[in-house]
């Protein structure tokens, strides 16, 4: 009994250490794709990550030299201006691909849901045919609602959702946010920084109590025809409407 209990947990270890790999492997092929990609679309990215690379092991041999420890200093010179210069591809891509989301329908809905830390995003709670839509999120600082879409009709649709959540939500503060590049607008690329100023107002409690209620009141969503994530530039926005209709 004890030597099959043994094997069966040898065997497990096995299988998570192969699935480990596994996925670690796909993680680098995923890097380095987008690496190619980046690379070909922007013609300063290896300028910039070598010349960051090679400035800051600079500045530790120099301050190696000072204190008569180069052999020293060097490695971690190293270790770090590999480092920024991962950051700065980082920095790059994600720049790159906010770019060609924004303005794109189902944009701001996609960076709600790719954010990191405890947000409880709900994609798309109401919208129109033109693929206008209200995304609700719950976070510690309340109730955020943003809008995307035309400032004309996203108006109106958040002046209903806020009436709407502000019946169950008690004394939680509701935030409004509208996504696009006029006055009065948050760009796509700053949404999350925006959000993540906000004040704390309630805690992890609070949260879950609020997203069991709030997500019982449904909501006339837009439909499958609103998309998960942004649409192709070339993307042909008199179908997506139709088919928006249709539904």
């Amino acid at each position: 009994m004890a030597k099959a209990q043994s094997s069966g947990s040898k065997e497990a270890k096995a299988e998570a250490k192969a699935a480990r790999r596994k996925a670690s492997k796909e993680r680098r092929s995923q890097l380095w794709q987008a690496f190619q990609m980046q690379r070909k679309e922007d013609k300063r990215l290896i300028p910039y990550m070598v010349g960051l690379f090679a400035l800051i092991v600079a500045v530790f041999v120099v301050i190696g030299l000072l204190i008569g420890s180069v052999w020293l200093l060097l490695p971690l010179g190293i270790v770090l201006g590999l480092l920024a210069a991962f950051i700065l591809f980082g920095r790059r891509v994600q720049k790159s691909v906010y770019t060609k989301a924004d303005g794109q329908p189902g944009a701001a809905g996609w960076a709600l849901g790719n954010m990191r830390g405890q947000w409880r995003v709900a994609q798309a709670v109401s919208g129109t045919a033109h693929l206008d839509a209200i995304h609700r999120v719950i976070g510690k600082p309340g109730v955020i609602l943003v809008a995307e879409g035309a400032p004309t009709r996203v108006r109106s649709l958040l002046a209903q959702e806020k009436k709407k959540v502000a019946r169950v939500v008690g004394d939680t503060p509701i935030y409004e946010i509208q996504v696009g590049n006029e006055d009065g607008q948050i760009p796509l690329s700053k949404l999350e920084r925006h959000l993540n100023k906000l004040p704390r107002n309630i805690d992890g409690k609070r949260m879950d109590a609020l997203e069991g209620r709030l997500s019982a009141l449904g909501g006339r969503a837009p439909g499958p025809g609103m998309p998960k994530g942004p649409l192709p530039s070339n993307a042909k926005m008199r179908s997506m409407q139709r088919a928006a209709r249709r539904r």
